[in-house]
């Protein structure tokens, strides 16, 4: 069956990002940063939560890798069993890979020690710099933040919101097209003949699982995130009424508008938040370009130019 949401779900998406980054990015994963050392073949102590051969899972790793996340995506993680076994089992599988290279001396390879070193550098290097750009803990002020907010007024305008609710009917073969549409078709009538009884409506026959249980509501999103077919007709819709059978690409949709929010501009409590932590890194990447600056004026900076052309010829 198609996806029958009216939007990308960017809880989903921020999910896959986790799963996935955290077993195939090199270096993002925090488990694997805190195991320079070659992968053991001796269980680790304490009772484990996935084993494969060797290997095993056990409970601090786990609870290290999701302390590591920022605290949404933990618990989009901790409600999405599937997501976070996938992580478990990719990661199960490197620690099986690292085995078969440790006993056969990978890491005292001339390129991967090479490679070792540069790594450490930079991570040395990341490490002590973010050590010498420490930001004042009482930055920005309020007048800072006043004047940031201020001068960049016309970027905090939302857009306006829109409350839908919908009874979504799949089509999962072809030839049953025509006989979904006329059960769409069906629906729609009875919901505009009594929008109150939209919510009983969906309930009872919508097959979208995240919206039906709650009445076909999807929540307040802007028009952007709906699927183009949704879009264009909710965009026509009046709060309180309910729409003919749109089509789309995974089945049939009758819209309901329930309620909707114009465009304005963001309170400055509510960007407090994010415009601080904003002003916060753009000051630190300040302290660290002026400190590398010094770095380059302690002393006499020479460049063999004969020597460069060597490397460019």
């Amino acid at each position: 069956m198609k996806k029958p949401t009216l939007m990308v779900g960017a809880g989903a998406l921020a999910l896959l990002v986790v799963a996935v980054g955290l077993s195939l990015r090199p270096g993002s994963d925090p488990v694997a940063a805190q195991q320079p050392a070659p992968v053991s073949s001796a269980p680790a102590a304490g009772p484990a939560v996935a084993r494969l051969g060797n290997q095993q899972i056990d409970l601090p790793e786990l609870k290290t890798v999701l302390a590591s996340l920022p605290a949404e995506s933990r618990e989009q993680l901790r409600g999405n069993r599937g997501a976070l076994e996938t992580w478990i089992r990719s990661r199960l599988a490197q620690k099986a890979v690292l085995e078969q290279a440790d006993a056969q001396g990978w890491r005292q390879r001339p390129e991967v020690e090479q490679q070792t070193r540069a790594a450490t550098e930079q991570i040395v290097f990341r490490d002590y710099m973010l050590s010498v750009s420490q930001v004042p803990a009482d930055y920005p002020s309020a007048a800072e933040l006043q004047q940031a907010y201020d001068s960049g007024k016309a970027q905090w305008v939302t857009p306006p919101l829109y409350q839908v609710s919908q009874i979504f009917l799949a089509v999962t073969e072809p030839q049953s097209v025509d006989t979904v549409r006329r059960q769409a078709q069906e629906l729609s009538r009875r919901a505009q003949a009594a929008p109150g009884d939209f919510a009983a409506l969906a309930t009872q026959y919508s097959q979208d699982p995240q919206t039906a249980p709650r009445g076909g509501d999807s929540g307040l999103q802007p028009l952007q995130q709906l699927v183009p077919e949704v879009r264009g007709a909710v965009s026509r819709l009046k709060v309180g009424a309910v729409s003919d059978v749109v089509q789309s690409a995974a089945g049939f949709h009758v819209l309901k508008l329930t309620s909707q929010q114009p465009a304005r501009t963001a309170t400055l409590d509510e960007l407090r938040e994010r415009l601080t932590q904003a002003l916060r890194a753009q000051r630190q990447e300040q302290i660290a370009k002026a400190y590398l600056e010094g770095m380059l004026n302690t002393a006499t900076l020479s460049i063999d130019g004969a020597e460069l052309n060597k490397v460019l010829e």
